[in-house]
Order: C-alpha cells, then structure tokens, then sequence
C-alpha cells in the first residue's frame, strides 16, 4: 500500500510538473524547486528571488475578477531564503521599484489558486517604468493570444548582468535583477514555435516590448539555463535559434 502511494504521489507531481512545463522544466541552476498547481518556480537562496518560474496560460486560466495583493512570504521556503512584506517597505519611494509578479496575477485569475502568486518567492523588485510599461504589455499581448484559443507555456526570470540597487529596508542579503527574460511557446501536436524577450531594470515606460525580442540561445546564454532541456535536438535551430517565432501572434 505504502508503495503505492509513493507511486501515485510520483506521478502526480510529475503530471504537475508536465502541465506548468512544456519539454521538461528549466535546468541549468541549483535552487529549491516548488510545484503548484498554476506554476513551478525554482527559488534562489542567494539572491531570495526564483531563478526561474514557468507556467501555462490557457482561456479557461484568464479574465476572472480582479485579485487583491496580499503579500506573503512563501510559507514553504526558509525565512533565510526568501523575503518578507517589510523587506519592501520604502522601495517605490527611494529606488522607484514595483513588487512585480514573475507568474502574472492576470494571467490566472480565473483559477482557484490565485492567491500563492502573491508569495514573495514569485515576486522581484521591478522599475515602475520597466513593470507598468514593456512588461504588462507583454503579458497583455501573451492574453491577448490566449483568447484567440491558444494555450501557451511561459517561462520567465532574472538576469544578474549590472549593477541596479538593493532594497533600503530588507534585512537579508539579496541581489536585485538587473533585468528580466521570457519566453513564450506553443506546442501544437508536436509543432514547436516560440518567441523570447530580455527587458533591462532601467527600460522606458514607452519601450515598446517587440524590440528586446532575442533568441531563445541568447536567453540560454546570458542566463545559464537550458529552457526546454527535452526539446529534440532536430527542432533546436528552428526554435531556439531564430527570431519571429510568435512575433506574428503576439501582436509585433
């Protein structure tokens, strides 16, 4: 019986994995790795920020009621890996920065679940200008798809390239992002395509997001990830290597 059990706890996981992940979940970096049933995140305990989330966006996931933002550290990270809500206080005053969700709140708040994405595990200091401009237009255009019928796969996270700031009031050593990637896939019977972004902290509001588009390789490159590390290596080049994927479907 106990044998049986820890079989089916195996493949529930595994099914959850394969649901918020599509050709497995990213590799590349070592970190907690937390699964829920809207997204699977990998959290950083260095920088107290995930290295990586990915998730999935279908039509029945989108356009529910607006969700509030309570703000709760991750109840299954260690304090000493994570923040807290006081570790915010003062930040849009003296660095300009917005608490943005990796897993955008939009994108499911049609679901049940809702309220983990507003554990600070999915969570990263992000200029207003970079948060309020380019980036929710993203995953406005992300949506926007969605609702034609489209379900896609994301996966998104930090980049550590330059120096940006620190929290003034946190009290755990931390690194903030200096920018932001994400990439966008679809997965239709087989039929690969996928577009990706990189967005620095110091961005325009008026940045049009189709512009930082780059190469699936560039976002492996820069960040040390392998995104989709059970993608055939036959589809690689087609996929990963070119620009213009989803350019088309997301509105660029």
């Amino acid at each position: 019986m106990k044998k049986y059990l820890a079989l089916l706890l195996a493949l529930t996981t595994f099914n959850t994995l394969a649901d918020n992940c599509v050709y497995q979940c990213p590799t590349g970096l070592s970190g907690q790795t937390i699964t829920r049933s809207i997204y699977t995140l990998n959290n950083n305990g260095q920088t107290k920020f995930a290295n990586w989330v990915a998730y999935h966006v279908t039509p029945s996931t989108i356009d529910g009621p607006s969700r509030s933002r309570n703000w709760k550290a991750d109840p299954s990270i260690s304090s000493v890996n994570t923040l807290e809500p006081g570790d915010y206080t003062s930040a849009w005053a003296t660095i300009g920065t917005d608490r943005g969700h990796q897993v955008p709140l939009a994108s499911f708040s049609n679901t049940s679940d809702w309220q983990s994405l507003n554990y600070l595990s999915n969570i990263t200091p992000q200029d207003s200008d970079l948060n309020q401009g380019p980036w929710v237009d993203l995953e406005n255009a992300v949506r926007s798809f969605v609702r034609s019928g489209q379900d896609v796969y994301v996966v998104s996270g930090p980049l550590y390239e330059w120096y940006f700031a620190t929290l003034p009031e946190a009290d755990e050593s931390h690194i903030i992002p200096s920018g932001y990637f994400k990439v966008v896939i679809t997965n239709v019977n087989g039929w690969v395509e996928a577009s990706a972004f990189i967005m620095e902290q110091n961005a325009s509001r008026n940045d049009n997001f189709c512009a930082t588009e780059v190469t699936v390789n560039e976002v492996e490159s820069r960040s040390g990830l392998n995104i989709m590390p059970s993608l055939p290596s036959y589809k690689e080049s087609a996929v990963e290597g070119r620009l213009g994927g989803l350019t088309r479907e997301l509105g660029c």
